[in-house]
């Protein structure tokens, strides 16, 4: 089980081990989470046994390039954080810092999360023994897209990835956050802070690629300044449970973000999604649209809020999320909602969960496309439109074609 008493042997100043003692006993007090708690619902979150995994960071090599292949060979830097320790850290681009504790993250530490959201957060503040921070200078425009590859293989492994980017004032990046694993049973906890200063427009993409035997429970937190525009994708191809909870804060008159998530879950798999679109400031936007299928006895589970402050005027807000069931005996939960404070915004939601819709494939049927072809290109063009908006179009395409792959699959096992 995590104690506070870990804290004492990481490296860091004094304001910085004071900081992960709060934190340590903070999430101490609380204890683990349990799924009659309503931000837990759905899950299977009494399942987790925290004394099966022990904390450490035994380092290791590099994880596999799944669906990233290739985006190293341009990329204007390329973080590689194996089993809790930095592996390796390359810059090829100018107008980029890339830091560890040793030479400034730890100032950046908590810019946009200062506590965790939930209990791990606050373990992931107390225990990110290998924080990387990445800052865009001011006005920068880095074409290519910094990667980070976060890779686990160690057995019964514990640890907690700790990513922050700043993207000053009208500056232009992507981020490509990659998390991969071997067979073995881990838990990783991973919080990444996105801060925009105003102007600045940033895309930032994670991929998952987990075992089947992992468990992650993954924070991801951004503030998005006056004018900003912020693209995040998501990916959500592994793990045996694999949570996401995604805030964005429009802090910033005029700000933008875009969330898109793509996810297919196989087997028994529980893929888990809490997303936070917070409207603080007047006259910015957010649009959300989450897609994915569910197959075999997999789960998944969606609950989306939009929340618009007080003094937030002029706000249109959207959020969306489909889900297609391709087996009987998966099973999917959609939640949306609403918080409004102020009568002056445009919001809206919506969500849907079914099989593949039979008019669609019958459409296909009486113009000669064999039965199960028909149902493959209904699935594959369902994914379209979110695989379009990602903010990287090498990866759409690696992703485009592991759905086609797995489409395919669970399309022959029922026929």
């Amino acid at each position: 089980m995590f104690t506070p008493n870990l804290v004492d042997a990481l490296d860091g100043s004094d304001a910085l081990t004071k900081r992960r003692r709060a934190a340590a006993d903070r999430a101490a007090a609380v204890g683990m989470p349990s799924f009659t708690e309503e931000v837990w619902r759905y899950t299977p979150i009494d399942d987790l046994d925290a004394d099966r995994y022990a904390f450490g960071t035994p380092g290791g090599s590099a994880g596999p390039e799944g669906l990233v292949a290739g985006v190293d060979d341009d990329a204007a830097a390329v973080i590689r954080v194996t089993n809790g320790a930095i592996v390796d850290v390359s810059v090829q681009a100018d107008g980029i810092s890339v830091m560890t504790l040793d030479d400034g993250a730890e100032d950046l530490i908590g810019i946009v999360a200062p506590e965790g959201p939930d209990v791990f957060g606050d373990w992931n503040l107390a225990l990110s023994a290998a924080p990387v921070a990445i800052r865009i200078e001011p006005g920068a425009v880095i074409a290519a897209p910094v990667v980070v590859h976060v890779h686990t293989d160690a057995d019964g492994l514990a640890w907690f990835p700790r990513l922050v980017v700043v993207a000053g004032r009208t500056s232009q990046a992507t981020v490509i956050e990659h998390h991969t694993g071997g067979d073995a049973p881990a838990l990783i906890c991973p919080l990444t802070e996105l801060s925009l200063g105003d102007g600045a427009h940033l895309g930032h993409l994670t991929v998952q690629e987990l075992g089947d035997a992992a468990w992650q429970l993954v924070n991801h937190c951004s503030d998005v300044g006056r004018d900003a525009n912020l693209r995040i994708g998501h990916v959500a191809m592994g793990g045996a449970y694999a949570r996401a909870r995604i805030g964005t804060d429009m802090t910033g008159r005029g700000g933008h973000s875009e969330i898109d998530a793509v996810y297919f879950g196989r087997g028994t798999s529980t893929l888990d999604f809490r997303t936070f679109q917070t409207h603080v400031a007047p006259h910015t936007t957010s649009d959300l649209l989450f897609k994915g299928a569910v197959d075999d006895h997999a789960r998944v589970v969606y609950t989306g809020l939009i929340r618009i402050e007080a003094d937030a005027f002029h706000v249109v807000a959207e959020q969306t999320n489909r889900n297609l069931k391709l087996s009987p005996y998966a099973w999917a939960e959609s939640v949306p909602n609403l918080e409004i404070e102020n009568n002056d915004v445009q919001c809206s939601h919506a969500s849907s969960t079914g099989p593949v819709d039979a008019d669609q494939r019958f459409y296909l049927e009486s113009r000669g496309v064999p039965t199960d072809v028909a149902e493959a290109l209904v699935v594959r063009g369902f994914f379209d439109e979110v695989l379009n908006a990602l903010p990287s179009q090498q990866i759409s395409a690696s992703v485009r074609r592991r759905i086609d792959e797995l489409v395919s699959t669970a399309v022959m096992e029922t026929a």
